[in-house]
């Protein structure tokens, strides 16, 4: 498994997106180093800080397999960055990776939080107003992580999977859920025992103190 695109986004104007009318989801690859820290990659603008970003969404991966899913379902070949991600992986689909797994790319330690929900933001940089209903069914989210270990990467690194020893779920898992109006409370109680995004964690609490309370 290899990194084969490391993308970086200026901010940029966008029609039909949020409603600040700016986004940074327009990343390019680099061929150049680039440092990654807690805060994400250096150069790359986030300009919904609202719903992207932060240490638990520092850096988000979108996935190969993932690419030849969609650009096979589009018709149409995809290059890297378009879907908005930051570091662009070979031969691993997003669905099946748990989260708290650990993405080791040389000196860069990165741990996976959450996966990716679509927004309109996509469905505008993709062309594609049916774009987050789509991307809800196909189930190929990519991942956000958190920095562990920063440093400095370039295209072309290898990269290794690490699993998470602890109790856990996948991405897709997770991915689901956040559509299920009635999850059961097992079901939250999953995510709340996995070490996920502090915003995944303060949903689901205050969506098991309802269920206890009804």
């Amino acid at each position: 498994m290899h990194l084969i695109s490391v993308n970086i986004g200026s901010e940029q104007p966008i029609l039909n997106g949020k409603k600040s009318g700016k986004t940074g989801i327009f990343k390019l690859p680099t061929t150049a180093p680039v440092e990654i820290t807690q805060a994400g990659l250096a150069g790359d603008n986030i300009s919904d800080t609202e719903n992207h970003g932060g240490v638990d969404q520092a850096v988000y991966v979108y996935t190969a397999p993932d690419y030849a899913w969609w650009s096979q379902t589009l018709g149409r070949d995809l290059a890297p960055g378009i879907f908005g991600e930051n570091l662009t992986i070979s031969d691993l689909e997003s669905a099946s990776v748990r989260i708290g797994d650990w993405l080791r790319i040389g000196a860069v330690l990165l741990q996976v939080t959450a996966p990716r929900i679509p927004c309109v933001t996509l469905a505008a940089r993709m062309g594609d107003p049916t774009l987050v209903k789509r991307f809800r069914h196909a189930e190929r989210p990519g991942l956000y992580c958190r920095v562990i270990e920063s440093g400095i990467i370039h295209a072309g690194e290898n990269v290794t999977l690490e699993p998470y020893p602890g109790e856990t779920i996948t991405a897709v898992e997770m991915f689901r859920l956040f559509y299920e109006n009635n999850p059961t409370e097992a079901a939250i109680r999953r995510i709340l025992a996995a070490p996920v995004a502090i915003r995944a964690r303060l949903d689901n609490e205050k969506r098991l103190e309802s269920l206890r309370q009804n």
